[in-house]
């Protein structure tokens, strides 16, 4: 049975757990309804947070040819919501439920020339894609940044079955991937209009190469990525959130997203995705003391810097050069 975007809810027991990189967790999982996972799927998990139910998205690294063995890999931020820690705490022995396998980032075969991109914990994506374009002997590139070698999930595994088809940037070692570079040499190459990029990562990451893959005039559907909106502009922080309409002001902690905080005020939200992808929980911008930080990749960005709407799955308020104390508030109106 292929990865679909339907959710069916299973059980996984973990079966293997460690560290692969400095706090980043390595999870095996044994599915009650196995289903192989193609590359670029992810799957969702149900943690319950402080009495409540909620959910994440993870892709999946690896997985055996029945589907009996799914792959994940947590990365614990520091400003996590619960759910990182959660899932480092898992043992081997523990039950969990989690989705099968679903698909938004699928690989297309066929492409003349491939080039992934990884950014840090991004590369859980591009795991599974690589090895699929070794397999079939593919023309690829794997691109691999990262702050410092130890924060990079299975780098050494990576290079010894990739070698000269992988390229390493290390920040820490004055080595920092040069985007304009990168992309420059992919609009000379002789495959340049048959190039597919497929990138993860940080969000300045992700909308360098954007922006460089439009500035260089790259074939637009050939630029594909994932993104769980986790990510930012700025570090988080408290802000308020106002709809006078419906009589609501609460505050946005930095564990919580808007959305989230708005459904716990009585909000009735609507959305979908949850990473800022499909743009159903837009909501527009009424009024705004302070910035935005947009997380999502939805609007353009020209609608980004007119911030007169938001996706408040992902994004949130900003404040980086006000004074101690001073929070963003932010009014607004949903449908």
């Amino acid at each position: 049975m292929a990865a679909h975007n339907q959710e069916v809810w299973q059980r996984g027991r973990v079966i293997e757990a460690d560290y692969v990189a400095t706090d980043i967790k390595r999870i095996v999982f044994e599915p009650t309804l196995p289903v192989k996972a193609a590359p670029g799927t992810h799957l969702t998990v149900a943690i319950e947070i402080d009495g409540a139910i909620d959910t994440r998205s993870y892709s999946i690294v690896a997985s055996s040819d029945d589907g009996t063995r799914l792959t994940l890999s947590v990365f614990k931020t520091r400003n996590t919501r619960g759910g990182a820690i959660l899932m480092h705490n898992l043992k081997v022995g523990d039950s969990i439920a989690m989705t099968q396998p679903m698909q938004n980032f699928p690989l297309r075969i066929g492409a003349e020339r491939y080039v992934l991109v990884a950014g840090g914990v991004g590369v859980t994506a591009m795991v599974n894609m690589a090895r699929v374009l070794r397999e079939i002997g593919a023309n690829y590139e794997l691109v691999y940044v990262g702050r410092n070698r130890e924060a990079m999930a299975y780098l050494d595994d990576l290079t010894a079955l990739h070698g000269n088809r992988m390229r390493v940037f290390v920040d820490d070692e004055g080595n920092s991937l040069n985007v304009d570079k990168l992309l420059g040499s992919i609009a000379e190459h002789p495959f340049a209009t048959e190039t597919e990029l497929y990138m993860c990562g940080p969000i300045r990451l992700m909308d360098g190469i954007r922006r460089s893959w439009a500035s260089h005039g790259l074939n637009p559907p050939n630029l594909r990525f994932e993104t769980f909106g986790n990510s930012g502009w700025f570090e988080p922080e408290d802000f308020i959130v106002r709809i006078p309409r419906l009589g609501i002001e609460t505050t946005v902690g930095v564990g919580s997203s808007m959305l989230e905080a708005l459904e716990s005020a009585g909000a009735d939200m609507m959305f979908d995705c949850r990473k800022g992808e499909c743009g159903l929980c837009e909501v527009r911008i009424i009024d705004l003391e302070g910035e935005i930080d947009h997380r999502d990749v939805f609007f353009s960005e020209q609608q980004q810097r007119d911030n007169t709407k938001m996706c408040c799955c992902v994004s949130r308020g900003a404040n980086p050069n006000a004074a101690n104390g001073t929070r963003t508030v932010i009014t607004l109106d949903v449908s």
